[in-house]
């Protein structure tokens, strides 16, 4: 018996070590892949830059293609070619391509390099390097327009590169980068009518799909969380913490579109959790109200923001893209001509002050 339990530690952990080593050998290989096609894209630009004739950069990707692809066999296709190129042009540092390398497969870099917002690609390249997405989540990321989902993409742009930066540098995440708006449920399977416990407890039961929605970081803490104060019961519908934050995440569900009173109902979960569960070394308890409807003014009068309160709407049948990306465009644009807005405003009390 004994040695039978050797012989089956021996082997696992000889199993370990060939799954390392063929891990190794696939980084190794799609680093150096990778960086192949990144020369192969910088060496045709400096030739079409050279010549600085459009045609000519055509004509040389086809002959290339059909000279490669006689040389080495199929996989050399013009559609390839463009890729490379494409890949030098918008990185066109050889260290941050020796990093990448190391992170993302190619695979990742082609759905990457397509996206041709700088702020939009930089974006996903950090969120997929942080999360350690499969080529799979990213393409349902960007299918599912996470990025305009996000509250970052509603900021001004030096607002994003600097969050973008503190990400790729520090490894620090700010909360518009974290929440979402909307979210989508659709994997819940409500459909109808269907009450807030309704949609608790598909939650609970779909809570790895939820949390996938939601981004890996969050981790669950519990549901029905009963705080008592001044001997009256509250219960907060769902509470996380999200590592990153490093702060617990109070989620209210209501059926029906947001209303003033929600906010003070929350304020005062909050209140409670930074008092009696915020550890030392944690940051404030954040709030986030999930709806299917968002009254803008009042969000914006109610000053949720300064509160740690953050509205979302939320959608269990999935929308058309046409409708989402109205809605997720529209959104931003009134989101930059209210910074814009204030920004003027801020600019003509201080002519005023100097007067």
């Amino acid at each position: 018996m004994k040695v039978e339990v050797i012989q089956l530690k021996l082997t696992n952990e000889i199993k370990q070590l060939i799954e390392q080593s063929r891990q190794n050998v696939a980084i190794a290989v799609n680093s150096e892949l990778t960086m192949l096609y990144w020369n192969i894209g910088r060496r045709i630009n400096i030739e079409i830059l050279n010549e600085k004739r459009a045609e000519y950069g055509k004509q040389i990707v086809a002959t290339l293609s059909r000279q490669l692809t006689s040389e080495y066999g199929d996989g050399w296709s013009k559609r390839l070619l463009h890729q490379c190129l494409r890949f030098a042009e918008i990185i066109p540092d050889i260290q941050i391509v020796h990093t990448l390398c190391t992170q993302l497969s190619w695979s990742h870099i082609r759905l990457l390099i397509s996206i041709e917002n700088e702020l939009k690609r930089d974006f996903y390249i950090e969120m997929s390097k942080m999360e350690h997405w499969s080529v799979r989540v990213l393409q349902e990321r960007i299918k599912s327009m996470l990025f305009e989902r996000t509250a970052i993409s509603k900021k001004p742009e030096l607002t994003i590169q600097n969050d973008l930066e503190l990400l790729k540098n520090e490894q620090k995440i700010s909360a518009d980068m974290v929440f979402r708006d909307p979210y989508f449920l659709d994997f819940l399977g409500l459909q109808d009518a269907y009450s807030e416990k309704d949609l608790e407890t598909s939650i609970i039961i779909e809570l790895q799909k939820f949390i996938t929605e939601f981004g890996s970081d969050f981790a669950f803490m519990g549901r029905q969380k009963r705080i008592t104060i001044d001997n009256r019961d509250y219960y907060i519908d769902l509470l996380f913490y999200h590592r990153r934050l490093k702060c617990l995440v109070a989620i209210d569900l209501k059926i029906g579109e947001f209303e003033a009173s929600y906010k003070g109902q929350m304020e005062l979960y909050l209140r409670y959790l930074e008092k009696y569960e915020q550890l030392e070394g944690e940051n404030t308890p954040i709030g986030l109200i999930l709806c299917t409807g968002k009254n803008e003014e009042h969000i914006e009068l109610l000053q949720l923001e300064k509160s740690n309160i953050r509205v979302a709407d939320y959608y269990t049948i999935l929308p058309s893209k046409k409708l989402l990306q109205e809605k997720l465009h529209k959104a931003i644009e009134i989101a930059q001509l209210k910074f814009e807005k204030n920004q003027d405003e801020r600019m003509s009390n201080s002519i005023n002050e100097v007067e």
